[in-house]
Formats: C-alpha cells, sequence, structure tokens
C-alpha cells in the first residue's frame, strides 16, 4: 500500500459508497417478486444455495445502515429502488423513509432506479417493458423528486444482458447468445423514456451507470487485435456510443428490433452525468475452440474471442486482477474517443472482495485505484465524484454470500454491523480531501 499522502481531488468533488436493494434489503414478503426471486428459487442457480430474502436486512435496520454512512463521512449514497417493492402497497413509503433518514444525517441520496431486479411478470424481450419501467420511474421522481436531486437510470445493462440473457448464469436465467441483443436495445430505450420522465418532472441531474474497462488484445497478431475490437464493440461500445453519439456501432444496429433510428433519438436523450463501473481490464484473443473465463464465468466455445488471463497481477478473492492503472487508461480512451459528448463523468462503483475485518488487500486496492482515478483528472477528465462498492458485505448474485466487497462486515446469522480497516481508511481519507 503507498504511503504518500493522498493527492487532493478538486473541490466539490463528490465522495461516496454504493449498493443495491436486491443484495441488502430483504423484506422479501413485503414486495412483490422479482426475476431474481425466481432464478435463486431453482436449485443450483446460487453456489451456496442461498437467496436474498433477508440478505442484510436492510429494511428493518436502514436507520442503523445511514448511522454507519455518517460516521464514514460520504457525502452521498448510490442505493437502488426495487421496482417489484415499489409496486407492492406501501413500497415507496420505505424510499420516503430512507431518504428523509440521509437528507437529515446530510448525505445526499442518488438512488438508481433499476438494479437488475425486474418485476417477475416483465421481460427485457419485450419492448413494452421499456414503457413500463417509464411508469414507474415517474411514481418514484413524483414521490422523492423534492428532495432528491441526482438520479441513476440503469446499472450495468451490459452486465444484465450478457449474464442474464446471453449466458444463463444471472436472472432471468436465458442462454440467448447474440439472441439477447434485443434486451439490451430495450433497456437502452428504457433509459432514454425514463431521462424524460424525470426531466419532465423537473429533475436537474441525470445519469446512468455503465460497467466499462479496457480491452487488451491478446497479441499485435491481426486475428487477436480484430478478436478484442469485437469484445470491445459488445462490452463497451454497445451500449456507450447510442448514450453519447446516439448511433449504434457499426453492423450492429440492423441486429435490434422495432424502429431503431427513432428509438436512437430517445436513447440518446443528453446527461448530466456519465457514471461508470470499473473493476478490471480485459484480455482478449483470437477463438480457441474451447470454453474461456469471463470474471469467473464460463463462456462457451464458439464466440469470436476468447477471454485471457491477465498474468502477474495480484488477485482479489474474487480471482479478478488488480489493475489500477487500467482506470486511468479506460477513462482517458474514453475522453479521446467521445470528446465534448463526454459528460462529466462519476466513479459510481469500484471495489474488491477480500475476506477479513483487518481487510489491508482492500485497503491497497481502494488506495491504489484512487491513485489512478486523479491521474486521469490530472490528465484533464472531468471527473466529478467517486463511490466505492459496497457500503456493506451483501448477497453477491450468483455467489451467495461467498464474496464480500463491504467497507462493513455482515455477519449473516445475526445481522450484525462491524466496520472493517477499510472503513476507517476511508474515513479518514476523507477528512484529509476536506
Amino acid at each position: 500500500m503507498a504511503t504518500d499522502a493522498m493527492p487532493r481531488f478538486p473541490d466539490g468533488f463528490l465522495w461516496g459508497v454504493s449498493t443495491s436493494a436486491h443484495q441488502i434489503e430483504g423484506a422479501a414478503d413485503l414486495r412483490e417478486p422479482s426475476v431474481w426471486d425466481a432464478f435463486t428459487a431453482e436449485p443450483g442457480r446460487v453456489k451456496d444455495g442461498s437467496t436474498a430474502a433477508v440478505a442484510c436486512d436492510h429494511y428493518h435496520r436502514y436507520r442503523e445502515d445511514v448511522a454507519l454512512l455518517a460516521g464514514l463521512g460520504v457525502d452521498a449514497y448510490r442505493f437502488s429502488v426495487s421496482w417489484p417493492r415499489v409496486n407492492s402497497p406501501g413500497g415507496l413509503d420505505f424510499y420516503d423513509r430512507l431518504v428523509d433518514e440521509l437528507c437529515a444525517a446530510g448525505v445526499r441520496p442518488v438512488p438508481t432506479l433499476f438494479h437488475w431486479d425486474l418485476p417477475a411478470d416483465l421481460d427485457w424481450l419485450e419492448r413494452d417493458t421499456a414503457y413500463r419501467f417509464a411508469e414507474y420511474v415517474s411514481a418514484v421522481v413524483r414521490r422523492l423528486g423534492d428532495r432528491v436531486g441526482t438520479w441513476l437510470t440503469l446499472n450495468e445493462p451490459a452486465e444484465h444482458t450478457l449474464l442474464g440473457h446471453a449466458l444463463g448464469t444471472h436472472a432471468p436465467g436465458r442462454e440467448l447468445l447474440f439472441d439477447a441483443l434485443p434486451a439490451a436495445h430495450h433497456q437502452l430505450l428504457a433509459h432514454g423514456l425514463a431521462v424524460r420522465a424525470l426531466r419532465a418532472a423537473g429533475a436537474g441531474d441525470i445519469g446512468i451507470a455503465n460497467s466499462h474497462g479496457p480491452t487488451w488484445p491478446a497479441s499485435d497478431e491481426p486475428a487477436d487485435r480484430e478478436a478484442a475490437e469485437f469484445y470491445d464493440v459488445l462490452l463497451n461500445r454497445l451500449f456507450a456510443d447510442p448514450l453519447l453519439l446516439g448511433r449504434y456501432p457499426d453492423g450492429v444496429g440492423e441486429l435490434m428490433p422495432g424502429d431503431v433510428d427513432a428509438d436512437l433519438k430517445v436513447i440518446a436523450e443528453p446527461l448530466d452525468r456519465y457514471g461508470v463501473n470499473y473493476y478490471a481490464p480485459t484480455r482478449v484473443g483470437a477463438p480457441r475452440g474451447a470454453e474461456s473465463e469471463w470474471g469467473g464465468v464460463r463462456l462457451p466455445a464458439g464466440l469470436p474471442f476468447s477471454v485471457r488471463p491477465i498474468e502477474d497481477r495480484p488477485l482479489t478473492d474474487f480471482g479478478w486482477p488488480v489493475v489500477p492503472e487500467g482506470l486511468t487508461e479506460l477513462l482517458t480512451g474514453f475522453r479521446d474517443r467521445y470528446g465534448d459528448r463526454l459528460p462529466p463523468v462519476v466513479i459510481t462503483e469500484n471495489g474488491c472482495s477480500y475476506e477479513g475485518l483487518d481487510d489491508q488487500d482492500r485497503i491497497a486496492y481502494l488506495d491504489a485505484h484512487v491513485r489512478a482515478l486523479h491521474r486521469a483528472v490530472e490528465a484533464g477528465v472531468d471527473v466529478r465524484g467517486y463511490f466505492v462498492w459496497s457500503l456493506l458485505d451483501n448477497f453477491e448474485w450468483a455467489e451467495g454470500y461467498a464474496r464480500r466487497f463491504g467497507l462493513v462486515h455482515v455477519d449473516f446469522a445475526t445481522r450484525t454491523r462491524t466496520p472493517k480497516a477499510s472503513y476507517r481508511w476511508y474515513r479518514d481519507l476523507l477528512r484529509a480531501q476536506r
């Protein structure tokens, strides 16, 4: 871990932490079911056989968690609103209470309106879901908009499409490969319709949280470079180009359903900020005729690329490589690619899975990534904030409770919260920045 003083970020830089509803709230009996409830009920879908029915029980312990936020000293808390909960009687009352508690603690609420927990009776393969999403967003902003100034529409539509609809390792568990592309398009359309709904309600600070990482060719061989370019289109540009340029990458638009040109006018509604979730680069080469692995997920043979390991790097407990300089590379690359079309950037997620209360590896990881972020600022990228993933250990999707990303340890037998060493490190960092 670096011992030099952390460089100072610009005045007004936003420091926060992130969570998501399905991963921490629990109280599943007080909301409608989601696709994740159906998915986790199927044997073998979650590695430890667990569900998020109780999770961290944040629904009942939110005051304790807001006190942890206040003790941490963050400016803002990025949480997600559960669409299935809002669809239930009194569901918005919970978020009313949570926002009031945050405001009383001096913590800015930053809600994400969709973080993968789609109501069980809806389907992203259906165009109508985008319009249903806009209706739901309108209901949320009418209730909370007097106290919420910053909104994020979707979290990581790339992963939700790839893992949930193409590979089947996340809910809803479909294995459609490239036939999953309509789910991507309908999520992007939902985003654009949500931006319009938020603007109509008077919201003035709107963004999205997209996951991105540099794509590194396995070699300079033409086949490896071509495969890496394909992967970069699929995981990065497919979700950034329509939002920032108003068009899909070459060859993609004709694969999408509906009147794509008309939809792109909605998708490309101007944004006030662009959220980036960063974890690691990906090394990509030509297909090898065998399975490869992507972030712990097995990729089938027959894809036009294969994912190769990034060697000579430390790994998190999840097996993800630790590459902080990839964050600088990503942000400067985005600045070069999109120019003045790129709104101010906020890192809406960055974090790592490690065990233990004395989590020095997490401290080293976060320290290195914050420094890498500062180098992007020095290089002229307009970065306005940084959110650690995550406040609490939580239900880590198909991994169940086996992965711990939190600054705060959660005992899942008792739901007792215990701040880790990284919690104190982040608290001290924020004090020094001020």
